[in-house]
């Protein structure tokens, strides 16, 4: 959608529009004139003629760096990948503006009026957009344009058609971990909560409480029963019942504890974040795979999401294939 380029947009205004001072702190303080005007003019790649300066290699780096990373310095073994991905990313924007304009594709201008408008009424009572907005609209005006005509396109490409029954199934045996429900268990807990923040005298004594509510179940006292005297977790007033989970759902300590249990069995008291437990297994469902009949139409989905990005990615291969491309790294 147009409006995913926004945040991208907003960030090229405050690029374009504000002050060095009033810059995020993670924009480079500005270099001497001999050295900025450098910057402008440096290239950093040629594609079929289309110059993309070092500069504005910088700035979609440095804009990805804090989407991606959060405004914290990206890993040094992830960098130089990261940096192809952008350089990449850079590269084929290239191809694919031109790609869409030997298409004839232009950009949907109703949507383009509509998105303008969003920035007028948002920043309309902004004295820097007021003094600087003869200069930004034409520059927002292109971005929403350009980022419209690679959403056509794209969605162009991606396009494909339904499977056939058999392509279908044949995704369905060659993916099987794609269709498979994992182990599931039903668990009872009895959690005695204890304040993480708490002494250690506190989690001793809630221990202690645990392994005595433990014995009694050993001798017989129904377990829904103790839950719903001594639980403080919301499944208290089912006695204790939490239904049916999977690995994740629970902490790891105590699917470790679980994974020893048969149906019917109760764990021992287990030291939790939030507190001390004892968790009852139930029933264990174990890890299946389901049959086609029963997952045919997200057999289908899947099917057609491979080849929509198989497609997609072959479009850009070959988009590159043919270009001629210079990077300067």
């Amino acid at each position: 959608m147009i409006q995913r380029a926004g945040k991208v947009l907003v960030g090229v205004w405050l690029a374009f529009c504000l002050p060095v001072s009033k810059a995020p702190a993670a924009v480079a303080s500005p270099e001497p004139a001999p050295r900025a005007a450098a910057a402008q003019s440096a290239v950093f790649a040629v594609v079929n003629g289309t110059t993309i300066t070092a500069q504005e290699y910088e700035t979609a780096l440095n804009s990805a760096a804090r989407n991606k990373f959060y405004h914290r310095q990206p890993p040094e073994a992830e960098l130089n990948t990261f940096k192809r991905e952008i350089s990449d990313r850079m590269v084929n924007r290239v191809l694919l503006l031109e790609e869409a304009r030997r298409r004839g594709l232009t950009a949907d201008q109703d949507k383009i009026r509509e998105a303008l408008s969003g920035y007028e009424r948002r920043y309309k009572d902004s004295p820097m957009w007021q003094k600087q907005r003869a200069e930004v609209l034409p520059r927002l005006q292109r971005e929403l344009e350009q980022q419209n005509m690679l959403e056509r396109i794209e969605h162009d490409i991606r396009q494909v058609r339904s499977p056939s029954d058999a392509e279908a199934r044949a995704f369905h045996r060659a993916h099987p971990d794609l269709f498979t429900e994992p182990e599931q268990v039903r668990l009872s807990v009895i959690l005695l909560k204890v304040d993480p923040s708490s002494p250690k005298i506190a989690w001793d004594k809630a221990r202690e409480e645990g392994r005595s509510i433990a014995k009694r179940i050993a001798n017989g006292t129904d377990f829904g029963e103790l839950a719903r005297m001594h639980s403080a977790d919301g499944s208290a007033q089912n006695g204790g019942d939490m239904g049916y989970v999977h690995r994740g759902m629970l902490p790891q300590g105590m699917h470790d504890e679980v994974d020893k249990l048969k149906p019917g069995m109760s764990s021992e008291v287990l030291t939790l974040l939030d507190g001390v437990a004892l968790v009852k297994l139930t029933d264990r469902k174990i890890s299946r795979q389901r049959a086609y009949d029963d997952v045919q139409k997200r057999a289908a989905d899947l099917w057609q999401r491979e080849q929509s990005e198989k497609k997609w990615t072959e479009f850009l291969a070959a988009l590159r294939g043919k270009a001629t491309i210079k990077i300067d790294l």
